[in-house]
């Protein structure tokens, strides 16, 4: 049984670094974006609902934030394992995680946290917003994003601190080498 929580801010390289962790421990990586998006490209009630706060910009709310997750940890393809990018986002949410994994018979193996210096972030989004042409990532609004991400996020690494589970890597460097940083912690872990 394999689960990994992937931590980090906005532009710290958690999508990249994720789909080489589950490709590595043949697991499958699941974002809360992409139920988000799943759910709604299928027109699911639940995805409806997320529509609809995403629509008015509201974040959508851990009630039906947390059914979409409840319900993706339950397909069939997670029986093995699987990493999440994106979940928890808040102490309340792993409390809510920690519940649901003990409904499946599971429990956590590691959380990654991707550690990025708040300037060198702050590039990295610039870059990708100039390539993908996304005017709205300006760097006051990455900022704001980071400080977010620090006020509601943060204290989810202290909670997994606390119990034993959070392991920091640095982001700083290649892609390459932040993996190569991954796969020293995946390693140490499995030997536990």
């Amino acid at each position: 049984m394999t689960v990994v929580i992937l931590l980090g801010p906005p532009g710290a390289g958690k999508g990249t670094q994720a789909a080489r962790i589950a490709q590595r421990l043949s697991i499958p990586a699941i974002s809360t974006g992409d139920i988000f998006r799943a759910n709604m490209a299928e027109g699911t009630e639940i995805g409806k609902q997320a529509k609809a706060y995403m629509d008015r910009g509201e974040f959508v709310p851990d009630s039906v934030t947390n059914t979409m997750v409840r319900a993706r940890l339950a397909a069939p393809d997670t029986a093995d394992g699987f990493l999440l990018d994106g979940y928890p986002r808040s102490v309340e949410q792993a409390h809510t995680l920690r519940d649901m994994l003990l409904d499946l018979g599971k429990q956590i193996d590691v959380v990654v946290e991707i550690q990025v210096d708040e300037d060198e972030v702050v590039a990295r989004m610039l870059k990708r917003a100039q390539e993908q042409h996304r005017s709205d990532d300006t760097e006051p609004v990455m900022r704001r994003r980071l400080e977010v991400y620090r006020q509601q996020t943060e204290p989810v690494a202290t909670y997994y601190v606390d119990q034993d589970l959070l392991e920091a890597v640095d982001g700083k460097g290649t892609i390459d080498e932040v993996t190569a940083r991954i796969n020293t912690v995946l390693d140490s872990v499995a030997r536990r």
